[in-house]
């Protein structure tokens, strides 16, 4: 852990920086005097800091006092280029999918390994979803999630695959499995998932191309799978070529699933 001076002529930059710095995957919530720790900063100095960052939105405070990141730095973040493209592109074929299977569909990339929800779509069937658009997930229990990590590097596999927490009775944990699941979602073209991340809930999933590299992936969350299985699978992808062809092609194929 930090200590709580800073460096001599630090700039406010720098100390900002130090602030929002101070937060990640294993602090996403902090009170004044973690963050001036964990930033290595004065307190005085750190309560006007996080005080300007609260005002301008970059920062939240809870009721418990506690602060966290705020919106308008999720809303700065999908400005970056990988984001902001594949968010606009993919915004009418979800469209289509949605009118499609008027189903809860997702847009999602690989943020570490975790899966970061870019855009989503709520289906009119009643379904539990607990993702939103902004937040994230773990990779190894959603639809999206598990296509993300069948292409991602094996490095990436192997942390992910170290720790498997169940949030469900019906969550993959052992790790002998997931990686046979992985290789068949990387042969079939798509994952599928019964209830693992959330009891009532399940999803398809497939992956957005570049080339041969997987950028994002799209998916589709049901109450049931059943003999709809093929037909959700067929529409999502579809919607994923069309993404990608859009994204990477030039010119949009015709649209309509």
């Amino acid at each position: 852990m930090a200590g709580n001076t800073s460096a001599p002529g630090q700039s406010v930059a720098s100390r900002v920086l130090a602030v929002l710095g101070a937060f990640d995957r294993s602090h996403r919530s902090l009170t004044l005097t973690e963050i001036s720790d964990r930033a290595g900063l004065p307190l005085p100095t750190t309560h006007r800091l996080v005080r300007e960052l609260e005002t301008w939105g970059a920062l939240t405070r809870r009721p418990d006092t506690r602060f966290v990141v705020g919106r308008r730095l999720w809303d700065l973040g999908l400005l970056a280029p990988i984001q902001s493209g594949i968010r606009e592109v993919a915004a009418p074929f979800l469209q289509d999918l949605y009118a499609a299977t008027f189903a809860t569909v997702h847009l999602a990339v690989r943020d570490g390994i975790q899966v970061l929800y870019l855009d989503r779509l709520s289906g009119r069937a009643s379904v539990p979803v607990v993702s939103r658009v902004g937040s994230r997930l773990p990779l190894h229990c959603t639809g999206v999630g598990k296509v993300l990590l069948a292409h991602a590097p094996e490095d990436v596999r192997r942390e992910a695959m170290s720790d498997l927490p169940p949030m469900t009775p019906h969550t993959v944990v052992a790790p002998g499995v997931l990686d046979r699941q992985l290789r068949q979602i990387r042969q079939q073209g798509y994952a599928t998932t019964i209830e693992e991340m959330t009891l009532g809930a399940c999803s398809i999933a497939v992956p957005i191309r570049r080339d041969d590299e997987v950028v994002a992936a799209l998916g589709v969350v049901v109450p049931s799978l059943g003999r709809n299985r093929a037909s959700l699978v067929a529409a999502a992808q579809v919607a994923a070529q069309g993404v990608g062809r859009t994204l990477y092609g030039g010119a949009p194929p015709p649209r309509g699933v």
